[in-house]
């Protein structure tokens, strides 16, 4: 039967991936091995991950593949082997239905919403002749609904003037700054005339006050703080966060991840974790810290999950794990000591200086006892000030002076990080999907850039969806739905009920959109067509001033950069096929062609020149050893040490590097020395195996 590709559609069923998708196919023999064994067993028991996801597993399982109506219930909250056993012998007799009940209410609602307004986005761009595949969903709509809101506020945003009088003063060689106690003048004529009072006046020291306060630890880590912290601290994105912790925890080495609980056990054992722990030699200084506080008491938060608590590491020793999976179980660790630690003493000291009657307000802060923060190291950043000691009356050495002009800044755009702590605060998603949400963003092209920025079709898409059918994106609509499904977790609700509910909303809302299909295929196709010339410009091109653009050849199936003038103007220029491609407007130093911002995963962005026979990447032959010159030829000396084929010079948009005659097969690169002073370009074998790839290719 032939698929249709239409809507309202409401079809739907669940059926074995293998039959869905060839990239499923793998699938099948563990369906099979499932069926094959349930044929001989007389008890079932379900041991996923004791979730929502988890629990519409277990039950598809067993009522789909082991043809049973239900089976007992594991539930425990880390791999290890106590918590297992212990899990198995105490297993509920039951399926948790409640919670199966609504994680298939999910599945089902967001297949009805992601499924038809997909359809109807992607066919009312086709209606024009055009074609692109057009996503939106439950989730996905008010989750862009609200970066789009924060773009027209920084579009509306009017930036206003205003003054500060700024004093630096300098005792015992330190040097310390202060603002006028008003701290921000509106009124220019009122900054100037408090600045010419403070003019050659002395800086005495009017008052002097000390208020120590306490720090109290951090709570325990739930996955929304954990993802947060994690791109604060180490710049690791949510959703690869996610995926670390959930190594982490397949491991053994931590609990499970996917957790909105702030709260750790009451039976944990936590003289056995430090015990594990204290193996590791980089924990046994804060082990044994923690153990002669006698009683380990945790600072716990206010939020509570009834399936998992926080997140804690188990004390099992990692092995054979990444370094970016180190580095988030290193986070967790040190967050985990940290909760017990006593609260940090810090004080704050203000100075009050007067100028002539205008008094100027510093302040400063110390760590008198540093506590928790000791076992949290290295991720306590906090400023630290120790001055001098001043006394009333005292005369001060005025460093300077300044009436600063200033302007107000438009609000923030958010990251990755802040918007998934937005939508928890909104009750938008569920802590295992909001970063596959945000990351979903991106992969459309809705949204770019670091700090959040919305593209010109993911604008457009609000614009439309608000003008024609805007219950699409209402996020109150989202946390209705979400409230039913809790009450179909708590049986105050059948799932039938809800899924009936939406789909006569889903009916009407749909109606609306084909009735001005082609009018929203028309807006549609031109924001789509503005965004790919705005995210695909490079630079003006240096032969014809043209716009260079990033395209993308179906013949080779690699990406480059082109004149938009061709075929009149046939520059283009090759570059690395992964990685993210940024103009600059800058121009190289050696060669004046455009200079691009190459970002790749892992790695910091770097500006290198276009031009791969820059001079500023040709590097001295005699800079590497086995690089030999005969005759303006150059050679190298030796073979390669992993397949014995020989060894050439390659450039790519990095510079020069020793390459294996060898690839694809062997990919053995070696480094050439970069001339300290050479800014076009870095070295490939510096790169992640991939760039070598691209950069050999």
């Amino acid at each position: 039967k032939k698929k249709s590709f239409t809507y309202p559609s409401f079809d739907l069923h669940w059926a074995p991936s293998g039959d869905v998708s060839k990239k499923a196919d793998y699938s099948k023999k563990y369906l099979e091995v499932i069926k094959k064994l349930s044929k001989g067993a007389s008890k079932f028991t379900v041991a996923c991950d004791y979730d929502i996801e988890g629990e519409v597993i277990g039950m598809n399982c067993i009522k789909l593949a082991c043809g049973q109506k239900d089976a007992r219930r594991m539930k425990f909250s880390t791999l290890t082997k106590d918590d297992l056993v212990e899990a198995y012998d105490e297993a509920s007799p039951h399926i948790d239905w409640g919670l199966a009940n609504a994680g298939e209410a999910r599945h089902f609602l967001d297949w009805m919403y992601g499924i038809n307004i997909s359809r109807a986005l992607t066919l009312a761009v086709k209606s024009t002749g055009a074609f692109k595949i057009l996503s939106s969903g439950r989730v996905q709509g008010p989750s862009l609904k609200i970066l789009y809101d924060r773009e027209k506020e920084i579009a509306a945003f009017k930036s206003e003037p205003y003054w500060q009088i700024y004093l630096e003063i300098e005792k015992d060689g330190k040097k310390i700054g202060a603002f006028h106690s008003k701290e921000k003048f509106t009124n220019q004529d009122e900054a100037n005339q408090r600045f010419k009072n403070s003019l050659w006046k002395p800086a005495i020291v009017k008052d002097v006050s000390r208020n120590e306060f306490q720090q109290q630890a951090p709570n325990p880590f739930d996955l929304g703080s954990l993802q947060t912290e994690a791109y604060k601290q180490l710049g690791i994105n949510p959703k690869e966060t996610l995926s670390l912790a959930q190594n982490l925890y397949l491991a053994g080495v931590i609990s499970y991840p996917r957790t909105s609980s702030q709260k750790l056990p009451d039976k944990i054992n936590y003289n056995k974790i430090l015990k594990g722990l204290s193996s590791n030699g980089n924990y046994a200084s804060k082990v044994s810290i923690l153990q002669s506080f006698g009683k380990l008491i945790p600072n716990e938060g206010s939020k509570s999950d009834p399936a998992h608590p926080a997140i804690y590491p188990t004390g099992l020793k990692p092995s054979d794990i990444t370094e970016r999976e180190h580095k988030i179980y290193d986070l967790i660790v040190k967050r985990f000591f940290a909760t017990f630690g006593k609260p940090a003493v810090r004080e704050t000291i203000t100075l009050t200086i007067d100028l002539g009657g205008e008094l100027f307000i510093a302040k400063g802060n110390r760590t008198k006892e540093r506590n928790w923060f000791e076992l949290y190291e290295p991720y306590v950043k906090l400023k630290e000030e120790e001055w001098p000691p001043f006394a009333p009356r005292e005369n001060l050495n005025i460093k300077k002076l300044d009436l600063l002009q200033k302007e107000t800044q438009p609000p923030k755009r958010y990251t990755q990080a802040s918007l998934v702590t937005e939508l928890e605060k909104r009750g938008l998603g569920t802590k295992s999907t909001r970063a596959e949400i945000v990351d979903s963003l991106y992969q459309r092209n809705y949204v770019a850039d670091q700090a959040i920025r919305v593209t010109d079709i993911g604008m457009r898409i609000i614009d439309t969806l608000q003008k024609y059918c805007p219950d699409i994106v209402d996020e109150q609509l989202t946390r209705h739905f979400e409230e039913e499904m809790d009450k179909i977790m708590n049986k105050e609700m059948k799932k039938e009920e809800v899924l009936e509910e939406a789909q006569k909303l889903l009916t009407v809302l749909l109606k609306k959109f084909k009735d001005n299909e082609r009018k929203i295929g028309e807006e549609l196709k031109a924001a789509h067509h503005d965004t790919m010339q705005k995210e695909n410009y490079i630079a003006k091109c240096p032969k014809c001033g043209g716009n260079l653009q990033m395209k993308f050849s179906k013949k080779t199936r690699m990406r480059f950069i082109a004149c938009a003038n061709y075929p009149e103007c046939q520059t283009t220029f090759a570059i690395p096929q992964s990685g993210s491609i940024k103009g600059t407007e800058k121009k190289c130093s050696h060669c004046g062609q455009p200079i691009v911002s190459v970002f790749m995963r892992k790695k910091k962005p770097q500006e290198v020149c276009l031009n791969k026979e820059c001079p500023g990447k040709k590097q001295e032959a005699t800079t590497h050893p086995d690089v030999k010159v005969e005759n303006g030829v150059e050679s190298i000396s030796k073979k390669c040490p992993k397949c014995g084929k020989p060894l050439v010079l390659r450039r790519s948009i990095y510079g020069q590097f020793i390459g294996c005659t060898g690839y694809p097969k062997c990919r053995h690169t070696e480094k050439i020395n970069v001339n300290k002073d050479d800014n076009s370009g870095n070295n490939d074998s510096s790169l992640p195996e991939q760039e070598k790839k691209d950069s050999s290719a």
